[in-house]
């Protein structure tokens, strides 16, 4: 009599379902393994257990990738601030100060990409084109911040450019950037002091009361420069 051999029904593992922020992070890890940036969306995704759709899915270029790194950076800094209760009732300058010293946080949390990052091409036109939508962010977060501003002045006189002040603004982050990247103080102390002289000097200028403040961070730079 001819025996039935028993059929048993391989189980397979269901593909775990790639989202944006696995695409992120596999990224960040790969440049710092690695040392340099992926050569190809092909090799990069399937070392990555994902196939080029997944990637594609979310970004259309390692560049679009690199810019959505800066743009998460400067969204999970908003997101923290807005948890705090107390950050719709600070002022403007409370606002920007909490600002910056939680985006510094944040980028201390992953300095040793962000520093890969800005420091892999030392051409500043490669390092701009991935800080484009931060910029946007930062631009149109001081806008609202000096339109708030000026709607609380009756006097025309007294209002203050939006675009002027979002471009100053950007220009500090620049600044802060460059100070925190070459910053070797414990806890990154001397940025925290730089985050603070440089917002308190911008918000003095606006209210035209600058001198003492921009001679104040002005000896801070110099002493800085000279250490």
């Amino acid at each position: 009599m001819a025996t039935v051999k028993k059929t048993t029904t391989k189980k397979t593992t269901p593909k775990k379902e790639i989202n944006r922020q696995d695409v992120i992070t596999a990224y960040m890890e790969y440049v710092l393994e690695h040392e340099k940036t992926p050569k190809s969306v092909f090799k990069f995704a399937k070392d990555n257990n994902m196939t080029e759709a997944d990637f594609y899915g979310f970004f259309g270029s390692f560049e679009g990738l690199r810019k959505e790194i800066w743009n998460t950076f400067f969204t999970m800094t908003m997101d923290v601030a807005h948890k705090s209760e107390d950050y719709h009732s600070f002022s403007n300058r409370e606002k920007m100060l909490t600002f910056f010293y939680t985006f510094f946080e944040l980028l201390t949390l992953n300095r040793s990409y962000v520093l890969f990052a800005l420091q892999e091409n030392q051409h500043m036109m490669s390092k701009m084109e991935q800080l484009k939508g931060l910029r946007k962010h930062v631009k149109g977060f001081a806008k609202e911040l000096i339109q708030d501003r000026n709607e609380n002045k009756t006097n025309i006189l007294l209002e203050r450019s939006e675009t002027i002040y979002s471009e100053g603004a950007w220009v500090q982050m620049l600044f802060l950037l460059k100070f925190w990247m070459d910053d070797d103080s414990a806890g990154f102390e001397k940025t925290d002091m730089a985050i603070e002289k440089s917002v308190n000097t911008i918000f003095d200028v606006f209210d035209n009361t600058p001198l003492d403040a921009v001679f104040d961070f002005g000896k801070f730079l110099w002493k800085e420069r000279m250490a």
